[in-house]
């Protein structure tokens, strides 16, 4: 099992292209989004300069990709000086191209570069871009094995040439660029942060997470699970919570209650019949648990999810095998 496709896959993070932008000289842009989102910027020729939130601004060069999992509003621009000049109601003019592309200033294109964003299904607590750094810098030269400069080489031809259905090839290739700025990241060191991440550096973790995923319903103890994957209990304990911050116990709550506020959201399925998916011997049982770690019962938690999209925050789960 593929630990860190399963949870994007839970957790349904999708990007969508916001802008693709041909820029001249002496420009800045200001970059911001409805909802916060995580934002991704790719260069593809010329260079740009982003707008930090914290310290000065980072230039981009050709092939450059950097990620802002916050969603916090920024600035892109030429040079340092048009980045410090721009703001939420102070960027340069620009216009919408024929082929869809933001032209802006002077001259003729000088940069081109591709910004996206991501969203992702706040009803899962196990998420993937909420432990990542305020920024993400993939440079051009740090690209390990060049698949990610190979997907931004490919923006590059489709952002040069739209043709049909475009749209949906940029769709889709951000995607495929966010999964290898993540690889990226993570063969970089990742964060030393304890979170589900540190899984994917200790094969003991790694073996004992995916037998969570594999049968989430089984009646887990934290023994078992040792046994499963050939160490002591006491090895397991010690390592699990090395490097996840939590107890195989606590993970696996959490990971229950992530796949039942799901299938509360997205099915009619009964109360006993997700109580039997995710592990609990009655609805009863189950109701406790979800309310536990989701602060509200969980024929509430269906109706509001339903009402709002599923755009909720999620609970924090802390209860044990």
């Amino acid at each position: 099992m593929d630990l860190l496709a399963e949870v994007l896959a839970l957790s349904d993070v999708r990007g969508a292209v916001g802008a693709r932008i041909e820029a001249g000289e002496d420009w800045g842009w200001w970059w911001s989004s409805a909802t916060p989102r995580a934002s991704l910027h790719a260069v593809t020729a010329g260079t740009v300069w982003v707008g930090l939130p914290d310290g000065p601004p980072l230039q981009l060069m050709p092939g450059d990709v950097v990620l802002m999992p916050g969603g916090a509003e920024h600035a892109l621009g030429s040079d340092p000086a048009a980045v410090a000049r721009t703001g939420p109601r102070t960027f340069d003019d620009w216009h919408i191209t024929g082929s869809g592309t933001v032209s802006i200033g002077t001259g003729p294109p000088r940069s081109r570069i591709l910004c996206a964003d991501y969203d992702h299904d706040r009803t899962v607590s196990t998420q993937v871009l909420a432990l990542l750094p305020a920024v993400v810098h993939l440079r051009a030269g740090d690209d390990p094995d060049g698949l990610a400069q190979d997907t931004v080489r490919l923006l590059g031809r489709e952002l040069a040439a739209p043709r049909a259905a475009t749209g949906v090839v940029l769709d889709r290739l951000v995607d495929v660029l966010l999964v290898h700025v993540l690889r990226a990241w993570l063969a970089s060191g990742g964060t030393s942060a304890p979170s589900w991440l540190g899984a994917l550096d200790d094969p003991v973790v790694a073996a004992a997470v995916t037998r969570l995923h594999e049968e989430p319903a089984r009646a887990w103890t934290t023994a078992a699970l040792a046994r499963e994957v050939g160490v002591s209990r006491a090895t397991l304990d010690r390592r699990f919570a090395a490097t996840t911050g939590e107890s195989p116990g606590a993970y696996l709550t959490r990971w229950r209650m992530d796949l039942a506020a799901r299938r509360l959201r997205d099915t009619d399925d009964s109360l006993d019949a997700i109580a039997a998916a995710v592990g609990y011997s009655s609805g009863y049982a189950f109701s406790r648990a979800f309310r536990r770690a989701r602060s509200q019962p969980p024929g509430r938690f269906r109706t509001t999810a339903r009402t709002q999209g599923g755009r909720l925050p999620a609970g924090d789960a802390t209860a044990a095998v």
